[in-house]
């Protein structure tokens, strides 16, 4: 069990970011074996071949994998590239530190801490460009989407109510944060406050970033993953006689919030014909918007939910 313990200086700071090398870091124990939701068989299937072992062995490991691989992200505007200058610059003795604690065979890798760095962040640069990057406006919604819900809960039922719902092994406790793993430790969270990292490849699990310096941080499986590579469901027919087959299939597609360029992508519609959708679908009430940094995301309101299941 690790309890994290919210000091007077970090329990105003709780963010939220998404980490795209966490994803590559999931990925690939996902091809492993390692991990993996049963929804990612399609994706695991159409995946090719990679050529990293290095990065594979110290993926291999059961109970850690180092923290530098994946640095805690700023926020959620965090790109893949940001990462690796951040990877690339982690100085050679804490390189050695993290690769010591990792419970895996890593005689494959060279003996110089800096030399090891240097090649796996070369092979999880190869992995993001192979695997993730293709992929990765369908990902980003998708944590953008869970980012916006947790959002919600903690400005309307407060921190608690917020952690209570983020994953079964994490639960608060007064001022303190509990994650039940296997590691046995207690935090005091510092100025830098606590991040909170939804991740699509980390289901079933649950970790924690505690070792200095790194910011203290708790990665959870994101929402959705369960339908992230199944197909739009169609709208019903009457439905798409009354509003027109592209406007209900929108209106079909958004269970969980996305932006215009994904549901563009989505469904290879121009993203100015899906504005155009969007728009006159928010006008009429069965739409809101949200803006979340740059983007500009979508969902069903009651009325909306209400149209599509024949139930107003």
């Amino acid at each position: 069990m690790i309890e994290l313990v919210l000091t007077a200086a970090g329990s105003q700071r709780v963010r939220f970011a998404i980490s795209p090398l966490e994803e590559v870091l999931g990925a690939v124990q996902t091809l492993l074996g390692v991990r993996g939701h049963p929804a990612h068989l399609p994706w695991v299937s159409d995946a090719p071949a990679l050529d990293v072992p290095e990065l594979a062995a110290v993926l291999s490991a059961r109970h850690y994998i180092t923290e530098f691989l994946s640095p805690p992200p700023d926020g959620p505007e965090t790109t893949a590239a940001a990462q690796l200058r951040v990877v690339r610059a982690t100085p050679p003795a804490q390189v050695a530190l993290e690769l010591g604690m990792v419970d895996a065979d890593l005689s494959g890798l060279p003996a110089d801490p800096a030399a090891a760095r240097d090649l796996l962040a070369g092979q999880l640069k190869t992995v993001w460009h192979t695997l993730l990057a293709p992929e990765w406006p369908r990902l980003r919604e998708l944590l953008a989407a869970d980012i916006a819900h947790r959002t919600r809960q903690l400005g309307s039922g407060g921190l608690a109510a917020m952690l209570a719902g983020l994953h079964p092994r994490v639960r608060p406790a007064g001022t303190s944060v509990l994650v039940d793993v296997r590691a046995r430790e207690r935090l005091e969270i510092d100025s830098r406050g606590l991040l909170l990292i939804p991740a699509v490849f980390a289901w079933p699990n649950v970790g924690v970033v505690t070792v200095p310096p790194w910011q203290v941080s708790v990665l959870y499986p994101a929402r959705g993953v369960a339908s992230l590579w199944t197909s739009a469901v169609a709208p019903p027919e009457p439905l798409a006689e009354v509003l027109g087959r592209t406007r209900a299939l929108l209106l079909a597609t958004l269970d969980a919030p996305a932006a215009t360029t994904e549901l563009a992508r989505r469904h290879e519609l121009a993203p100015a014909t899906v504005s155009a959708h969007l728009t006159a679908l928010r006008g009429a009430g069965l739409l809101a918007s949200e803006r979340r940094g740059h983007r500009v995301l979508y969902r069903r309101t009651e009325l909306g939910d209400a149209l599509l299941t024949g139930n107003l």
